[in-house]
């Protein structure tokens, strides 16, 4: 096993001969871990095929899964792209610096056919990061960097959940502090003159995007399976009160057909093997066809009416998992954690009114969990607005869309 260097950087000195060290290693062809705004990634040189090989080797990425292309200035698109119109650049100019990633056109040869799957789109953000943006100006090159976990897995949003998967499969990480936004950015693609398709919710809102696009559209992969409590739509297993619970996944609760696949993707995942599918053309984002973002325990989103119930639907499925000897972890937000007082292992994410807080929180819970041989994992859900939407669709991929309406 080959030795990862661990380097502590300040963000507010960027001198410091720890870029340069890293800089080298892309050059060279090397992979390094590095923190954004968003989550921390793993970066290559976006043209070095052999380079962005070994970060679909170190993740175990499946090989059509597309690669985000960072830059650090406006002038590297030139190299990248074809020429774009007005609505693209608008949405960069409001944007960039930040968590938003645009799919567009790439130039042929551009980059390796490994970032974009083979596609004749390329998905590019610029991010605010001060240490991204410098390790990327440093380097002299555009930088493939997907998040810097193994897949499947809850994205790293320190340093400490880099090494934790990728020590010594990986040369270099650059260690600039915990991450800002907690989630991975936002997706869209163009479509005309005045549409905007999130391709993959995130660190921009819709409610933002439509500050600038006349029309914001989501992907039919973008939307959860599931809603805030109190609320009664979405693709999800009703459970009648009184009904037997078993936990997450059991038997008396037959899940749809997504929900089946998924949580055999995420057994896969579990194992560390890479998982392929056969369903035609590559995804034109991240995040879009995989199961994502998984602990492994096994878990389930409860909405209802109310808090109350859906307390009582969790409390009671806590119960049962500890009659099995299992180890239980619930997620809850801060408005309801008394009703949850006395059980095994609860967070408390944070306030339904400040979601911004709960989305940074929630890959460092669900490592928690597993750091805590969590096996059945509840949590309450939020409503879809603003940032609670990408909320939300984390939750449900973490999930394996399993989603129990009480």
């Amino acid at each position: 096993m080959s030795v990862t260097q661990l380097w502590k950087v300040d963000a507010n000195k960027l001198d410091e001969e720890h870029y340069d060290e890293a800089a080298r290693l892309l050059r060279e062809g090397g992979i390094v871990a590095f923190p954004t705004e968003t989550v921390y990634g793993l970066g290559a040189d976006a043209r070095n095929t052999n380079a962005v090989g070994r970060i679909f080797a170190a993740k175990g990425r499946p090989s059509d899964n597309p690669l985000i292309v960072h830059i650090a200035d406006i002038n590297q698109l030139d190299a990248l792209i074809m020429p774009y119109g007005p609505l693209a650049h608008k949405l960069m100019e409001r944007f960039w610096p930040g968590p938003l990633t645009i799919v567009l056109p790439v130039k042929p040869g551009a980059v390796s056919p490994r970032v974009t799957a083979g596609l004749d789109t390329v998905a590019v953000r610029m991010p605010a990061h001060p240490v991204a943006r410098q390790l990327i100006a440093a380097s002299r090159c555009p930088i493939a960097a997907p998040s810097a976990n193994r897949s499947g897995r809850p994205s790293p949003t320190t340093a400490r959940h880099v090494m934790d998967d990728l020590n010594g499969r990986i040369d270099a990480v650059l260690d600039g502090g915990a991450a800002g936004v907690g989630l991975e950015s936002t997706v869209i693609q163009l479509e005309g003159d005045d549409t905007v398709r999130i391709l993959r919710p995130g660190g921009v809102t819709a409610e933002e995007l439509r500050q600038v696009a006349a029309k914001v559209e989501y992907d039919s992969t973008a939307i959860p399976s599931g809603g805030a409590i109190g609320a009664t739509d979405g693709d999800t297993i009703t459970v009648p009160d009184g009904d037997p619970i078993i936990a997450p996944g059991g038997s008396q609760i037959a899940a749809h057909s997504e929900a089946a696949n998924a949580a055999v993707l995420s057994s896969a995942l579990q194992s560390g093997a890479p998982v392929q599918s056969d369903a035609g053309q590559a995804p034109r984002s991240p995040g879009m066809k995989y199961a994502h973002y998984a602990p492994r325990g096994t878990m389930e989103l409860v909405q209802g009416p109310n808090a109350v119930d859906v307390a009582g639907y969790i409390q009671r499925a806590v119960r049962q998992a500890h009659s099995r000897g299992e180890r239980t972890g619930v997620l809850v937000f801060a408005e309801h954690a008394a009703l949850y007082e006395g059980e095994e292992h609860i967070v408390v994410l944070g306030s339904l009114l400040r979601l911004e807080e709960a989305a940074q929180g929630l890959y460092a819970a669900l490592r928690d969990f597993d750091d805590r041989d969590v096996q059945s994992i509840w949590a309450e859900t939020c409503p879809e607005t603003g940032i609670g939407h990408a909320l939300m669709n984390r939750l449900s991929k973490a999930a394996g869309h399993r989603v129990v309406n009480v």
